[in-house]
């Protein structure tokens, strides 16, 4: 049976009067780029921390490639490559010297640790630049050398803590796509912690949402998007007067509804199905010319849920 890439039951960890992350349960298939999103002081980095052997949990337990992170700490180490919000470089070092330090210290062996910091350094696009220090360089460069250097050891999985914040657009482009090659080129999995939702839907397969210590959702993208809707739907019209649409908020499993430019939007509650509202308009006498189901965004269902459960 193939090991798990991660594995969590029942992880807590307290501090103090404080519980960070609270009975976590989670499972984390090889390969996987899994997306954790929560608000500020969700547990999120605690979690990572935990994963990584930095903390010590209160309670239940962690396994990283089938082996614990307390226990086998070093195994563990050896195994993943790590991006913290701090990128760590020495900055008044070259790129090349970076990549050379860390190569040395995961005792890579000369030939190959040359070609593995040439072949990072090019993918990453700072070939031409390794022969600069690292304090001349943009965040960007900075951001990407960071997972150059973190890629040197040909880890499993790679724990990332916010890569893109603060990059610009071009930048974070750059590091997404980066993302997308270490799960299909090099089979790596990538436990992800982020803010930026419109990241999550361009580079996951999988995500978590995370509040209070607690998972409150677990799936696909799209799963969690679709569990989280409420039946919405897109009507569109050629004119409804006032008096219908007043009419039609009032119909049962109707929850909430707007119009604009002829094109209803309606969220429906149990029961209440979209040819319903269609079957009312056209005995109306309203001519409807398309009805579609409309999807929540990502961030809208994060935002309900995160406030679902406050």
């Amino acid at each position: 049976m193939t090991h798990l890439a991660i594995q969590c039951e029942n992880l807590t960890r307290d501090f103090r009067d404080l519980r960070a992350v609270d009975g976590l349960d989670l499972e984390i298939e090889p390969g996987t780029i899994f997306a954790f999103l929560g608000p500020n002081g969700a547990g999120k980095t605690t979690t990572l921390q935990l994963l990584i052997g930095l903390l010590a949990p209160t309670a239940g337990s962690a396994r990283v490639l089938g082996l614990d992170p307390q226990m086998d700490g070093e195994a563990v180490r050896s195994r993943i490559g790590v991006l913290l919000e701090d990128h760590g470089l020495y900055e008044e070092l070259t790129a090349y010297d970076n990549m050379e330090f860390y190569g040395r210290l995961n005792r890579i062996p000369n030939p190959d640790r040359s070609d593995r910091i040439r072949t990072l350094l090019e993918k990453h696009g700072l070939w031409e630049r390794r022969g600069e220090r690292v304090r001349t360089f943009s965040r960007g460069m900075k951001q990407r050398l960071a997972l150059a250097r973190a890629m040197i050891a040909r880890p499993r999985i790679m724990f990332l803590d916010e890569p893109t914040s603060g990059l610009d657009p071009g930048a974070t482009r750059s590091v997404r796509e980066t993302i997308r090659e270490l799960a299909s080129e090099e089979d790596i999995t990538v436990f992800l912690n982020t803010h930026n939702l419109d990241e999550v839907e361009r580079v996951s397969n999988r995500v978590g949402i995370i509040k209070g210590g607690r998972l409150l959702a677990f799936g696909s993208p799209q799963e969690v998007k679709a569990r989280s809707s409420r039946g919405s739907v897109v009507i569109r019209t050629g004119g409804i007067p006032a008096a219908v649409m007043e009419r039609m908020r009032n119909l049962v499993g109707v929850e909430k509804m707007s119009a604009r430019d002829g094109e209803i939007r309606a969220v429906l509650g149990d029961g209440a199905k979209p040819s319903d509202l269609v079957q009312f308009l056209v005995g109306e006498g309203v001519a409807v010319s398309e009805v579609r189901e409309d999807r929540a965004s990502l961030e809208e269902v994060f935002l309900r849920i995160v406030e679902e459960d406050a």
